[in-house]
């Protein structure tokens, strides 16, 4: 991470798991300065499992401190927060990006016709067509989630804190063969856990495709916040 201003800030659930560098809520991951606030409260299991029920006015507290202290725009570590999406961009007044889900509709115009974009997630059974709706993706989106009792969900979504990294890895690749091998017509993939985005590259390199990840758009998003400067264009 550089120095220099924030301008992004970052809504982190209330969390014990170690995040490590890939992680949106690990600042060693971004090449500029971030904001993290934890969200007193929001622990994976009620964001995930309980829909963010009540959460609400924490996360907009938490949004609304991170703009007071100079952040541009507002991010989060759950994909699952795409509930949110349009309640918490007005709260906040700024740009705000709750979930890497918010790209499934640009990829799959992206992508060819034929072609399907799919979703890795940390649970295949929390994730509702409501939060894809609220997305703007089609509910008939591809989906497939690591296991439940599986090394990543028992970290991310119990809470531990210990991290099996390297079992972790093979059942996200896992999932990413799998959702593969059912749709011969996939054509890119979308990891919905922020905390997913340590094995991007790995994902990529085990299937063939283009993969998004939470950590691709907020550098997106960045880039529009502070555009590279070019130089001089003199005709």
């Amino acid at each position: 991470m550089t120095a220099g201003r924030a301008r992004i800030g970052i809504l982190a659930l209330d969390t014990r798991f170690p995040r490590i560098p890939g992680d949106v809520g690990n600042a060693a991951t971004w090449a500029f300065p971030v904001r993290i606030e934890t969200v007193r409260g929001a622990t994976p299991e009620r964001v995930v499992h309980a829909r963010a029920e009540g959460l609400f006015e924490a996360f907009a507290d938490s949004a609304r401190t991170l703009v007071a202290d100079g952040a541009e725009a507002i991010v989060t570590t759950c994909g699952f927060l795409t509930l949110m999406q349009e309640d918490l961009r007005r709260a906040a007044g700024t740009p705000v990006l709750t979930s890497a889900l918010m790209q499934l509709p640009l990829v799959r115009r992206m992508i060819a016709p034929d072609r399907q974009v799919g979703v890795l997630t940390a649970s295949a059974r929390a994730l509702t067509p409501a939060h894809l709706l609220a997305a703007g993706a089609d509910t008939d989106t591809p989906v497939c989630g690591v296991p439940e009792g599986g090394a990543f969900a028992t970290t991310f979504l119990g809470n531990r804190f210990e991290l099996d990294v390297a079992a972790a890895r093979q059942e996200v690749l896992l999932a990413a063969t799998t959702l593969r091998a059912r749709r011969p017509d996939l054509g890119a993939i979308v990891l919905e856990c922020a905390n997913m985005g340590p094995y991007a590259a790995d994902v990529r390199a085990a299937t063939g495709l283009p993969v998004f990840d939470m950590v691709a758009l907020v550098n997106w998003l960045h880039a529009g916040l502070s555009p590279p400067v070019h130089g001089q264009y003199t005709p």
